[in-house]
């Protein structure tokens, strides 16, 4: 057999030997690509036919059960309620019962009305009753413009001023005023009592048109003036300016000139420092406690045209006795303070808020026993003043170990009895100004 130049053993091999190599060689070499690609043909047309007969194999078994169908059950008739109560408007309008129009009375005898047409009195009487109701449940919703009226400008402007706390601080000022140690003025005394007045109302008013957006997150100052729209932030700013300016006149020019920059600066205390650090840091009682205690000291300089000893005794005073009355009403109120966005004791550290008031209770104590040290009261004071400073020290402690509503509570209103008691007791022992004694006698 002649040698082919096309392969390998052609060239290096002849006879019988070099053609098997040759054979083997074009099989291997030739016909591989070939059964390559009819192999994967017959894979491919294998997996069709597979996935072809899963397809048939589902349909059949889907066309044979129809019980593996998901068949959705029908729904119940709705059964009608018993009462027509909360039904809509315009559905309840077309299921109102006729009533029978009543026959001519006859002669026949009386009969009982049977129990289906007292079934329709009743619905329909029910069915009335609800669409009233609707109708204002519906005008109790739609959006109401707020009006207001003359009759209704005095509780408003009330209500802005705070007039239960400017009430408050007119009775510190008016205490100061009495337990100085000169003789009473009235007409210093009215003077001093009304500028006050007017400058806590400014300031109160200042503080509600800061706070609008704040009170309006909290339950116990959303029913505020400005929150609910009753009076318009213009007409708050110029019923404050209205308060201030006379309010510091009268102090400055009716009284004193001390007296009426203690005024001016209480004001920007109360309304630039203590209305912004509620909302930025704790410090905001400390700063609120200060603004508590000026009042008292008002009255004083108004008597006295000077500030000595004795007006920062009561000053003192009104500073300690502010932090357990505060701090016991924020205790209970700690949820719509933190709603509200403000930084308080009893929200942020209340450990701190029941250690300061209980000390501030133990104060009171030490400040009583330096009153007649500092010739305000005589030495009477501070034993009958004892008791009460006891007790609520005692409900200062109860708190402090308690820490609850129950023990809060107690403190809080303790508190509004206490200060006012206290003040009295100190005036029935009022030290009796110097040379008193000897006004009645004639000159010699």
């Amino acid at each position: 057999m002649a040698p082919s130049p096309h392969t390998l053993s052609a060239r290096l091999l002849t006879g019988w030997g070099g053609g098997c190599v040759w054979y083997l060689e074009r099989s291997a070499v030739w016909e591989s690509p070939h059964r390559l690609a009819r192999l994967l043909r017959s894979r491919s047309k294998q997996w069709i036919a597979f996935q072809h007969c899963t397809f048939l194999r589902r349909m059949y078994v889907t066309q044979l059960s129809r019980s593996l169908n998901q068949q959705a059950k029908p729904k119940p008739e709705p059964v009608a309620p018993p009462f027509l109560e909360k039904t809509a408007l315009g559905e309840a309008k077309d299921e109102i019962y006729e009533m029978r129009p009543l026959s001519p009375p006859s002669l026949s005898v009386p009969r009982k009305p049977n129990e289906k047409e007292l079934m329709e009195l009743e619905c329909t009487a029910v069915t009335e009753d609800s669409m009233a109701v609707g109708k204002e449940t519906k005008e109790e919703k739609q959006w109401k413009e707020m009006k207001l009226s003359v009759d209704d400008l005095p509780g408003i402007l009330a209500r802005l001023s705070k007039i239960k706390l400017t009430a408050l601080v007119v009775s510190t000022t008016s205490a100061g005023f009495a337990l100085a140690p000169e003789p009473f003025a009235w007409p210093c005394f009215l003077l001093t009592t009304l500028g006050t007045g007017l400058a806590s109302c400014a300031a109160n008013s200042i503080n509600q048109f800061f706070e609008v957006p704040f009170d309006s997150n909290m339950n116990r100052t959303k029913n505020r003036p400005l929150v609910r729209g009753q009076i318009s932030p213009l007409l708050a700013v110029s019923f404050a300016a209205c308060c201030a300016v006379p309010g510091v006149a009268l102090l400055t020019w009716g009284v004193n000139p001390l007296t009426g920059a203690l005024g001016v600066f209480n004001i920007f205390l109360y309304t630039c420092c203590y209305t912004p650090l509620k909302r930025v840091s704790i410090a905001n009682t400390w700063v609120g406690a200060v603004v508590g205690a000026i009042p008292p000291v008002m009255g004083w300089t108004a008597a006295t045209g000077s500030l000595d000893a004795g007006a920062f005794l009561l000053g003192g005073i009104l500073y300690c006795w502010q932090f357990p009355h505060f701090n016991a009403l924020s205790w209970g109120l700690r949820e719509d303070y933190s709603r509200g966005g403000y930084c308080m004791m009893s929200v942020t550290h209340p450990a701190l808020c029941r250690r300061v008031a209980l000390r501030h209770c133990l104060a009171l104590v030490a400040l009583s026993a330096a009153a007649p040290a500092l010739d305000v009261t005589t030495w009477t004071f501070p034993v009958i003043a004892l008791p009460i400073n006891l007790y609520i020290s005692y409900l200062g402690f109860r708190f402090y170990r308690d820490a609850d509503r129950k023990s809060s509570r107690k403190l809080f209103f303790c508190s509004l009895w206490h200060l006012p008691l206290l003040l009295l007791l100190m005036l029935s022992c009022k030290r009796p100004p110097a040379g008193s004694s000897g006004a009645g006698e004639p000159p010699s």
